[in-house]
């Protein structure tokens, strides 16, 4: 894909540590895009568990915190950008599933926004089919970017 003018707006307001920097989250964006876009602008905030745990519950009805959450944008035509919608990630969560994955951080940094960015463009998973085509996705756009099958488990 080539894409022109995406613009990254990272918020973490919070402070959190052992976040990537924004040319990492540019990055992924990119690779992660289905189709060009002139100019998109993309927002991803970091959160704690706390403001995870309350999004999650609000949005889902999961009272927990959770690595990833996509809000797909419902009308941007007001806009002067393109708007996908926005992703909100939980560093600690991230931190801790890399770690209990037997992961790289930054490799599980990739797939939670690869993850979302598909989301926002309208893959899921709720069906065994989507969730072999959206996983195929992932993996396949991880690839390009140097990290393995994030689905792959060490037994």
């Amino acid at each position: 894909m080539s894409n022109n003018a995406i613009k990254i707006d990272l918020q973490n307001d919070s402070g959190l540590s052992g976040v990537p920097d924004i040319n990492q989250f540019q990055q992924w964006v990119s690779v992660s895009l289905q189709q060009d876009y002139d100019n998109l602008e993309q927002t991803i905030r970091i959160v704690d568990e706390d403001e995870s745990q309350a999004l999650n519950k609000t949005y889902r009805g999961k009272d927990r915190p959770t690595n990833v959450l996509s809000f797909v944008a419902e009308d941007c035509a007001y806009l002067d950008y393109q708007c996908l919608g926005d992703l909100v990630i939980c560093a600690p969560v991230v931190e801790q599933e890399a770690r209990q994955q037997h992961k790289t951080l930054m490799a599980h940094w990739a797939h939670m926004v690869v993850h979302g960015m598909l989301h926002l463009q309208g893959y899921d998973h709720l069906t065994e089919q989507d969730a072999g085509e959206m996983e195929a996705l992932e993996i396949d756009i991880l690839s390009k970017l140097g990290h393995t099958n994030p689905y792959q488990t060490d037994e």
